[in-house]
């Protein structure tokens, strides 16, 4: 299971996103973005340049709520060479404008609205969709806004990670330890957290961002010490994804095999592999 850091705070990224950049990548965060709304998409090019330079995985997860503004962030993410594309609720218009690009592409399944953004529907209806776009070409995994939903959670990530076999990153609103088990134990391949980190209110740490990042790796530690090993033929299936890090084939790199005792980095970024 891997940690995605968010330089967002309540689905925008911040101003100061640099700043917090810094801290992270001193600490050895290897998963890092940010969000289409909060800053204009010249500033997310060269924020995306510094995650890039820091040897981590990048990033952008879109927000916007009409079809318009996401096929624009979907353009940009192109433009802008993030490495993952999160987020998003209009795959079948965004699939045609990544086409080719190299984007590993992760929607939102379910019916997701507002902002900060909120996931609705009855859980089969989100358990449906997910097994949807899982079925999809160019869909390479699903973002879940999993306690965005005013519903059982944990029941819910499992449901949607069987159905849809492909990694599931659980984001939105994760501001414990107890949580990231929960979405481990469920079968996440990893998770985001931005506000929780940047406010200090993740629960168990100190203050100050250092420690709360520290206290959220640790979490992750625990997790992987407890994950089972992975079963192919389980993908998806009650814990059984392996870390996003830990997938064996490397699509962009030709062939290339994840090494015995690599760390837990995406496996199919050349910068990183």
């Amino acid at each position: 299971m891997d940690f995605i850091f968010m330089l967002t705070r309540n689905d925008r990224t911040v101003t100061d996103a640099a700043d917090h950049l810094a801290v992270a990548q001193a600490l050895g965060v290897r998963h890092i973005g940010f969000k289409d709304i909060g800053l204009p998409f010249d500033r997310l090019r060269a924020l995306n340049g510094l995650i890039r330079a820091g040897g981590a995985t990048s990033y952008l997860e879109v927000v916007s709520e009409d079809r318009e503004s996401e096929i624009a962030s979907a353009r940009a993410a192109v433009d802008i060479g993030v490495d993952v594309l999160l987020g998003g609720t209009h795959a079948e218009d965004v699939l045609p404008v990544i086409a080719g690009s190299g984007l590993r592409y992760y929607p939102f399944p379910g019916r997701v609205t507002g902002h900060p953004s909120v996931l609705n529907g009855p859980v089969e209806d989100i358990v449906a969709d997910a097994a949807r776009l899982a079925g999809m070409a160019g869909v390479h995994g699903l973002d879940l806004l999993a306690w965005r939903y005013d519903g059982d959670v944990p029941p819910m990530i499992a449901r949607v990670c069987a159905a849809a076999r492909k990694p599931v990153i659980v984001a939105g609103s994760i501001e414990s330890g107890d949580r990231i088990a929960a979405a481990g134990s469920a079968g996440a391949a990893g998770f985001t957290i931005g506000t929780a980190a940047l406010d200090g209110v993740f629960k168990g740490a100190e203050p100050g961002l250092a420690a709360q990042l520290r206290a959220i790796m640790a979490s992750v530690e625990a997790v992987r010490a407890t994950r089972p090993p992975f079963d192919r033929d389980r993908a998806g299936a009650g814990g059984c994804l392996p870390p996003l890090g830990r997938w064996p084939i490397h699509p962009r790199g030709y062939g290339h095999q994840r090494k015995q005792g690599d760390g837990p980095l995406f496996p199919w970024f050349n910068i990183l592999g």
